[in-house]
Parts: structure tokens; C-alpha cells; sequence
């Protein structure tokens, strides 16, 4: 089991064993994270009963997160036949990737237009500087991991990495639309991590040198490169017609 997910599991039973629930607002959290590290795998069937005993809940705020979590996709329910943890589909795993290209290449190339306009005014100002400190802490934290093999924290760093890139772009729209995108990207990446974890995570620093040089050409064509590779990489291994590892 992965350690960011082993933890989930801890923290969850200490609740229980100490009496206290966990607060409403973390159980959909909760939930959506043990389906993304494979806590809670795909086809396996759920209730309202059996997650309020796991996550120290009652069933209403669970069922409440069951309904979010089944427009996000991440549970499927039926009438009579209750509610199983939902596959990501090669066909929509594709869909995935190509609405992240369109958007995540808008995002790269708005934030190399932006950093370009900060260094023709002679100096970033200070939300700038505040959203690229925040880069820099995930590239960091991401290096680490890496260096220590705990591949098991990149998904979150990545998911954190591209909305970042999103807020230096300072668009609402393109920042709106990667965050819906969001949990089903973190889950993609968990599920092959192990593979493309490593090469994945080194292709963040030059999107980064291109933005912050204000190159827009080659901020857009490197984040291109890197959600295609990313895309090539996971349909390789889970698309029907894949070989067999």
C-alpha cells in the first residue's frame, strides 16, 4: 500500500479507536484519495454503512460525498444494486489527456506572456513572486521525493505543480477548469507513477526555465511534449490492447 495512503488509513483508525469522527468537510477528501492510491479499488462495491464505520462518520455526510464523488466519476451507483468504485476507461483516460492538453498549454504559454510582461516593466511584482515561491517549494519538495524514492508523494505534488502554473497564467477560467480536472489527473498519474513518476516529475523544471524566460513558443510546446508523453506513457499500459506486463 502506498504511504500517503497508509497514512489516510492510520489516521482513520485512530479516530475510530479514540472516539472522535473525522469532521464532515475531510470525509469526501478521504474517500476520493483511498479510490486515487487504490485503498478502495476500482469495482469494489461500497456503502453508506461500512465507509461511515471506516472514516468515523455518520451515513449522512457520507452519502452526501457519494454524491459528489459519483458526478466527479469516482463511484458509480445504481438503483437496487448500490454503489462501486468506478475504472477510468482507456477512451476517456484519451479524453482526459486531450482536454489537458488544450488546457494545460494555454496555461504554460499565458504564464510565459505574463513573465514576459514582468520583466519588460524591470521587475516581477509581488503576487508574482508569490505564486513562483510556491513553484519553487513544489519543485523542491517533488526533487526530494524523487531523490528518496517516495514516488508515492508525486501525484499530490503534480496535481499542485499544474494548478500553480494556472494561477501564475492569472486566468479564473483556465485555473477553473484544470481544478474540475484535478482529482481525475491525480488518479491517472497515481496509477503510473511507478513507471512515469520519475521522467515525468525532471520535465517540470524546463516548462519552468521557458516560463520564466518568457519564451511562450517554448513553454507551450514543452507542456505539450510533456502531457503527450504522459498520455502515451499510461495507454501504453492500460488501454485494452496494451500487452501484458
Amino acid at each position: 500500500m502506498p504511504q500517503d495512503a497508509k497514512r489516510h488509513t492510520e489516521r482513520q483508525a485512530e479516530a475510530a479507536v479514540g472516539g472522535g469522527a473525522l469532521p464532515k468537510e475531510r470525509i469526501e477528501d478521504e474517500i476520493r484519495r483511498d479510490i486515487i492510491f487504490g485503498v478502495l479499488a476500482p469495482g469494489l462495491r461500497i456503502t453508506e454503512a461500512a465507509l461511515a464505520r471506516k472514516y468515523g462518520s455518520s451515513r449522512v455526510p457520507v452519502r452526501e460525498a457519494l454524491r459528489t464523488l459519483e458526478a466527479e466519476g469516482f463511484v458509480e451507483s445504481r438503483p437496487y444494486a448500490g454503489s462501486t468504485v468506478s475504472n477510468i476507461p482507456a477512451e476517456e483516460a484519451d479524453d482526459l489527456f486531450a482536454v489537458r492538453t488544450v488546457v494545460e498549454t494555454a496555461t504554460a504559454r499565458r504564464a510565459a506572456e505574463r513573465a514576459a510582461r514582468q520583466l519588460s516593466a524591470g521587475a516581477p511584482d509581488g503576487e508574482w513572486w508569490t505564486f513562483r515561491g510556491r513553484i519553487a517549494e513544489i519543485l523542491a519538495a517533488g526533487d526530494q521525493a524523487v531523490a528518496e524514492g517516495n514516488l508515492e508523494k508525486l501525484p499530490e505534488l503534480n496535481v499542485r505543480f499544474h494548478l500553480a502554473v494556472a494561477d501564475l497564467a492569472d486566468s479564473r477560467s483556465l485555473t477553473a477548469l484544470l481544478r474540475q480536472l484535478a482529482g481525475k489527473i491525480e488518479w491517472l498519474y497515481a496509477a503510473d507513477v511507478d513507471n512515469r513518476g520519475k521522467d515525468s516529475w525532471s520535465e517540470h523544471r524546463p516548462i519552468m526555465a521557458a516560463i520564466d524566460s518568457g519564451d511562450a513558443e517554448r513553454a507551450q510546446d514543452l507542456m505539450s511534449a510533456h502531457v503527450t508523453q504522459s498520455r502515451a506513457g499510461y495507454l501504453s499500459r492500460f488501454s485494452p490492447a496494451a500487452p501484458a506486463d
